[in-house]
């Protein structure tokens, strides 16, 4: 008999995958979202819904649900530090309803999307809300024995067009406008993972009861510099782009790492196999290019 799956913010670009990968398990799924993305499968069903609205929130977390994912709220850390209130209502309100939607039914695991921030003295308001959506999501345990795993999700990346896609926008911009502009000195360094992999490691999660009450760090193993990235793309793109560094810093982006000591203990994923960096980017311009002959 097939389980049954809600996914919070299932149209985002991470939860789609997640929907995706679900179906090729069997799994009944059903995504709940502010609106519907055309990159959704057709085997789950849709539901409008804010995840702001409690009610709304506790009628889709049926009894018969035995894995809730939380990928909705705010995700862009530039608008998290512009839009303060709406980044807590979103994530730490908007995660408290779905954890009181929970509590009492039958979930086996609920699972939430965290952030690398979380741990972090930088990430402004998205990073505090993560943390504070970490510590309700350990303390519905403690109180009401709700299992949870959270996992913190490193620099996803994938051919489909969203706006917290960075790596898909920067190709983007490469293509169309033979420009590949930066803010910072390019030094950062990020480990990239493609969504797909992403979403197999997030299906994998609820199927072993290792994982449960854990926090995860899933993050790839292509770790690399971002003007190594830009130079790359500028490779693949036979040199016909324009690289441009500003060196302006803004201080909310971490450069090495996100990590500021905390004295919990995580536990870090990396898929194996997993899709090429090169590849994953050949399959971004393709998408791009086919997107651009259909405009």
């Amino acid at each position: 008999m097939s389980k049954n799956v809600v996914i919070f913010g299932g149209s985002g670009f991470l939860g789609c995958y997640v929907a995706e990968e679900l179906i090729k398990r069997g799994y009944g799924v059903t995504v709940a979202d502010i609106r519907m993305s055309e990159y959704l499968p057709k085997k789950c069903v849709f539901v409008p819904c804010d995840i702001l609205d409690r009610q709304k929130v506790s009628e889709l977390i049926t009894n018969d649900i035995s894995y809730v994912y939380n990928f909705a709220g705010m995700a862009n850390l530039d608008k998290a530090v512009s839009m303060p209130v709406e980044t807590i209502e979103s994530n730490i309100m908007g995660n408290l309803n779905i954890l009181e939607g929970c509590r009492d039914k039958n979930i086996e695991r609920y699972v939430y999307a965290s952030s690398a921030y979380a741990l972090s003295d930088k990430g402004s308001f998205y990073g505090v809300s993560k943390l504070a959506s970490e510590k309700l999501t350990e303390e519905y345990f403690r109180a009401y024995g709700l299992k949870f795993t959270i996992i913190r999700y490193g620099s996803v990346y994938g051919e489909r067009a969203y706006e917290n896609n960075y790596l898909y926008s920067v190709l983007k911009s490469a293509i169309t406008d033979k420009k590949i502009v930066h803010d910072r000195d390019g030094q950062e360094v990020r480990e990239y993972i493609h969504a797909q992999d992403a979403a197999v490691m997030s299906a994998d999660i609820i199927e072993s009861e290792k994982y449960a009450n854990e926090h995860i760090i899933l993050t790839g193993i292509e770790r690399m510099k971002r003007i190594e990235l830009f130079i790359m793309i500028k490779e693949i793109l036979n040199n016909d782009v324009d690289i441009r560094l500003n060196h302006e810093l803004n201080d909310h982006h971490y450069k090495i790492t996100p990590y500021s000591f905390h004295p919990s203990v995580c536990k870090k994923l990396v898929p194996n196999p997993y899709i090429d960096m090169g590849q994953g980017i050949l399959d971004c311009i393709r998408e791009i290019h086919s997107q651009g002959e259909e405009d």
